[in-house]
């Protein structure tokens, strides 16, 4: 039910209600301990205890924003405000005593107003006590509340959790460890999520996705544009700072059976490993520092390369799943320090991928160990394989299929490795044979476990791919989502030992609205974005209009996948140019030339719609023409050549012309750009030159919904309001009505007829006589008089 205005108000009373109550005797504010969140330094672990965090002042901030869209919502964060002072406090207490008065004024304060919906009064389902599974008899015991007989949601959390308060006014460390949550979900059936505003705020998976318009903004009028938007950041930020921690891999998948040589050898083997060049690849490794200071890791204890190394030498080891731990901590460590795409990255991820090739059972790797494929299973990877619904197309043929195979292998709902539990619809890094640096992006749409002879019994998983855009051909003025991919067409069978970690990709209509809820998404895990498909046989983007289209049938219209935290409201997303101009990042992809040609039919594979026309790749061949991209937004790239699957660019330094050449058809309608506005080319002279308006800045005016340009006019459009003109009243024209009428009827003999004949205006009153002037009068008497004037 949507929040009426009248609903507003009341809720805004019986809040003002609340923070207006004050202590029997004296004037202390019931609600001063409520106004604002815990301190995040002081109370870390209410944080990990409490999951839904909520405070008085920013309740109301939302209200007067309107932010909420029902009145229910604005009765479950309040009441969660007190909610959680009474499962983290002490019964006895002074905080949990003025929540429980408060909590009771909030329920008779609501019941009082008819315009209100009616609320429970048990805890509600992202409460500590139903995520925590307290007994609602304990909580009545405790402090004195009355349970509903409404059904409540199944909790997230498995794990039984007793509180054992201390006896302290404000928030505390609890003695009784905090419940971890699994990394994954055996069935998804058996878990429940937790809905924060479950009217208002969860998004299903079949919806649709284009939320960018024509006119530059999307579905909730977030504007498309470039650059980063510091609220939305802080808004992000904000939400992060509450989501759980992630508890670390599990008990399963690791190996066993490994002798203490063979992991002193182990050891060895990726100390030294060096690639074709003679770079010793281990000193992205050793630079980590020993103490794990950094954020959103599994482990707190120090931890190294060379303490690995010392133990293993010593023969510290006891059992082979200790140093399988530590070896699988110390990648995870380095995967956070490095930054993605970097070749410090890449080298870390090509060793963790020979680390697992060497501990798995019967390692075909002997030395001196040396992989044409980076030690991947797979031949090539996105960009680099063939089309597979083509023969025309460029590539390795065979690497990928078009469908799911079901030949020789036994479908499993889910299998370990490394203390990772994979199931269906999981999304995972993947060795990349081809670019260590870029681990493959995939979702897992089948376990299973081989049945061929040569591999039998040996698990592994089939899996969708997902292209970054460094691996796709575009025009040079696309923009992509910070952490955008593509679904793609090709499906690949992986081992095991090729899974990097698990990680997480949301479609844009949550992604703008909300972060993953455990155990699909932790915090520092990597998150993607994915808003269209790319056709690399015809090198096109497609608007997904329905995720459903893409994840795993028997999670299609699951409530329990992948639900969100939301946002307090939606929040803008950035943009970024190409990869390839003015980053240097080379891939298998490259810029192309397209075409304008006019859009026929509903959207296909193989088109993307922009505003009634389809961008559609020109191909030579299989080719892409190089001659015909020349610069984007100030930054020339010229002289782009193909050479061994790969796009040279040679970049030069721009001027104006190059600016403002395109490597497309001038769009219909009038040029509006700032130059065109400014009175052309030649009358800015040579030394012009443009400079980019600040996102800030940009944000604040329209935009062309196909190059995001903002859009500038030399005088006022023409279609702009104009105020209406002053009108008579309906008395008046009454009164000029029945006037008309009247002197039609019945003329006036006293007016004069401007129409009639002089000789019959003596009949009807004439015009005043003007009195003579002086002169007048003295000729008049001279004449009487005789005598000459």
């Amino acid at each position: 039910m949507p929040l009426t205005s009248f609903q507003t108000a009341a809720a805004m009373e019986v809040l003002n209600i609340i923070l207006s109550m004050t202590a029997t005797k004296g004037k202390r504010q019931l609600a001063g301990m409520f106004l604002e969140l815990v301190d995040r330094t002081d109370w870390p672990q209410y944080y990990e205890v409490i999951p839904e965090p909520r405070c008085l002042n920013n309740i109301k901030n939302g209200i007067e924003k309107g932010r909420y869209k029902d009145a229910a919502d604005i009765y479950t964060d309040i009441s969660l405000v007190f909610w959680n002072a009474l499962f983290y406090n002490e019964p006895t207490s002074q905080i949990a005593m003025d929540a429980k008065t408060l909590k009771a004024t909030l329920e008779t304060e609501w019941k009082k107003r008819s315009v209100l919906p009616f609320t429970r009064t048990s805890p509600p389902p992202s409460s500590a006590q139903k995520v925590h599974k307290v007994e609602e008899e304990e909580e009545v015991s405790r402090h004195g509340s009355t349970p509903s007989s409404a059904p409540t949601p199944a909790p997230v959390l498995s794990a039984s959790y007793t509180p054992t308060p201390v006896r302290t006014s404000t928030p505390v460390t609890r003695s009784t460890p905090i419940p971890a949550a699994s990394t994954s979900i055996h069935h998804l059936t058996h878990t429940k999520a937790i809905a924060i505003r479950p009217r208002s705020a969860q998004i299903s998976p079949d919806i649709d996705v284009d939320i960018m318009s024509d006119d530059g903004q999307g579905d909730d009028g977030v504007p498309n544009v470039m650059g980063k938007d510091q609220e939305s950041e802080e808004i992000v930020k904000q939400l992060e700072k509450g989501l759980p921690r992630w508890p670390g891999l599990g008990d399963e998948g690791w190996s066993e059976d490994v002798s203490q040589e063979r992991i002193a050898e182990i050891v060895h083997a990726i100390k030294s490993y060096k690639d074709v060049i003679g770079n010793r690849l281990a000193a992205a490794l050793e630079v980590i520092p020993e103490e794990t200071t950094m954020p959103h890791l599994s482990f707190s204890s120090p931890l190294s390369l060379k303490l690995i190394e010392s133990r293993a030498r010593s023969k510290g080891y006891q059992i082979s799943k200790e140093f399988d731990v530590d070896m699988a901590r110390l990648f995870e460590k380095a995967r956070r320090w490095h930054k993605p795409s970097t070749e410090p990255y890449g080298r870390v991820l090509l060793l963790q991928r020979l680390y697992q090739a060497l501990i798995s059972y019967n390692s075909p790797l002997e030395p001196p160990y040396h992989s044409s494929t980076n030690f991947a299973a797979l031949r090539a990877g996105p960009g680099n394989v063939k089309p597979v619904h083509g023969g025309d197309g460029d590539g390795v043929a065979g690497v990928t299929t078009h469908r799911v195979s079901t030949k020789d292998r036994t479908f499993v709902d889910q299998v370990h490795y490394k203390g990772w539990t994979l199931k269906l619809a999981d999304w995972v890094h993947l060795s990349n044979p081809d670019d260590p640096s870029r681990p493959i992006i995939a979702q897992v749409f089948r376990c299973w476990v081989s049945d061929e002879a040569s591999k039998k019994g040996q698990p592994g998983l089939t899996v969708s791919w997902y292209y970054r855009p460094e691996q796709t051909f575009h025009p040079s003025d696309r923009t992509f989502w910070e952490g955008e991919v593509f679904k793609t067409s090709h499906f690949a069978d992986h081992p095991l030992e090729d899974v990097i970690e698990k990680i997480a990709c949301q479609f844009t209509a949550r992604h703008i609205r909300g972060r993953p809820r455990p155990p699909f998404w932790y915090l520092g895990f990597p998150l993607y974005v994915c808003d269209s498909r790319y056709n690399d046989r015809d090198r096109v983007f497609v608007k997904i209009k329905n995720w459903n289209s893409c994840v795993p049938e028997e999670v299609r219209k699951s409530t329990e996948f992948m639900p969100i935290y939301p946002f307090e409201r939606t929040v803008m997303p950035s943009r970024l140019p190409s990869p390839f101009i003015g980053r240097g990042i080379k891939g298998p992809g490259g810029i192309i030339a397209v075409d304008l040609v006019e859009h026929q039919g509903n959207d296909n594979q193989g088109e993307s719609s922009t505003n009634g026309r389809t961008l559609r790749a020109r191909r030579n061949g299989g080719d892409v023409g190089p001659s015909s991209t020349k610069g984007y937004a100030g930054t020339g790239a010229q002289g782009m050549s193909a050479a061994s699957g790969a796009t040279v660019f040679n970049h030069q330094p721009p001027n104006l012309s190059q600016q403002l050449q395109v490597h497309t058809q001038k769009p219909n309608g009038p040029d509006r750009s700032v130059v065109t506005a400014a009175g052309g080319l030649h009358a800015l002279g040579h030394g012009a030159h443009i400079e980019k308006l600040p996102a800030e800045t940009a944000k604040h005016f329209e935009r062309d919904p196909e190059t995001n340009e903002v859009l500038w006019f030399p005088a006022p459009p023409v279609d702009m309001a104009r105020p209406t003109k002053p009108k008579y009243s309906l008395a008046y024209l009454h009164f000029l009505a029945a006037k008309r009428k009247r002197e039609v009827a019945e003329p006036d003999p006293g007016a004069m007829d401007v129409d009639a004949d002089p000789a019959t205006q003596g009949s009807k009153r004439g015009r005043l006589d003007v009195p003579p002037t002086v002169t007048e009068t003295l000729r008049s008497i001279f004449k009487g008089s005789g005598v000459e004037a």
